[in-house]
């Protein structure tokens, strides 16, 4: 069954000022759907060369499902991840484990906003789960599969490809990734996701 768009959890303009109406529908309907297509061919190539045991081209079309997969994954969970009137600080559950994995909320996010400014060209800025490790980790992700740390379950991305900010931020990456955090981020989604990861 091939992957489809999901729809956006609000409408276009429900996160101005902070996120402009003209990025997010270029970047949900342009950009978001480009990885669920690339995503689609991949596996139907991936089926191709089951079917005629023609596997001459597999490094390629796995390179293909890595980004284009990932990207689909990341730009699902980055929509659900803000909220109109978001931001502030977690609570309950969430906010225990932020505090006893990186000490404080405001040592969170200064990690946080630290490694997603850092990322080099274009990338996202994570915080997830690991399973193995029952802990909380920042890591930066380069394009949208480079440098993950393998059982981590992402529970809160940022994106900073420039097409995520560009048009309202230009090259100012800090001042989205602050307006991200401090405007944005829906702490309930961010809550259910580390639940899930949990379970």
């Amino acid at each position: 069954m091939a992957h489809q768009l999901p729809d956006l959890p609000y409408a276009y303009d429900a996160l101005e000022p902070y996120y402009d109406k003209q990025t997010v529908e270029l970047h949900h309907d342009k950009h978001h759907a480009g990885y669920v297509k690339g995503l689609n061919t991949a596996l139907e190539k991936l089926e191709a060369a089951r079917t005629s045991g023609d596997f001459g081209a597999i490094k390629a079309i796995e390179k293909e499902l890595a980004f284009h997969g990932s990207g689909h994954a990341l730009h699902t969970m980055f929509w659900n991840n803000m909220k109109p009137g978001g931001g502030g600080e977690p609570t309950g559950a969430l906010k225990d484990q932020i505090d006893k994995d990186f000490g404080s909320f405001d040592a969170f996010k200064k990690h946080f906003l630290a490694a997603t400014n850092g990322v080099e060209g274009s990338g996202w800025g994570i915080l997830g789960w690991h399973r193995e490790w029952q802990t909380l980790l920042v890591t930066q992700c380069e394009i949208h599969q480079n440098l993950t740390v393998q059982g981590i379950v992402p529970i809160l991305v940022c994106d900073v490809w420039e097409h995520a900010y560009y048009l309202k931020y230009q090259n100012k990456r800090p001042e989205w990734t602050g307006a991200f955090m401090d405007n944005l981020v829906n702490w309930d989604d961010v809550a259910k996701n580390l639940e899930a990861a949990k379970s």
